[in-house]
């Protein structure tokens, strides 16, 4: 199964950077494409092993355990 990079900008909008069939060279790639962004940007690089592009972006897009709504005492 390969590594997908992805750009990750507002709006949670998915732009791929690349494929690798290997980790260095999928963490090589992120690393370069995470130097050219600006720190006030918004966006964000992720690498992601899966099985095909379809899957990657899929679970790229579901939001994670914990990042919705506040975690503990609302007051």
């Amino acid at each position: 199964m390969p590594y997908y990079v992805y750009k990750i900008g507002p709006l949670n909008i998915l732009a791929k950077l690349g494929v690798a069939e290997n980790f260095k060279a999928a963490k090589a790639l992120a690393n370069e494409h995470r130097k050219q962004l600006l720190p006030t940007s918004g966006q964000s690089v992720k690498m992601i092993f899966a099985e095909n592009e379809l899957a990657a972006e899929d679970t790229l897009s579901q939001p994670r355990e914990g990042e919705v709504g506040l975690i503990g005492d609302d007051y």
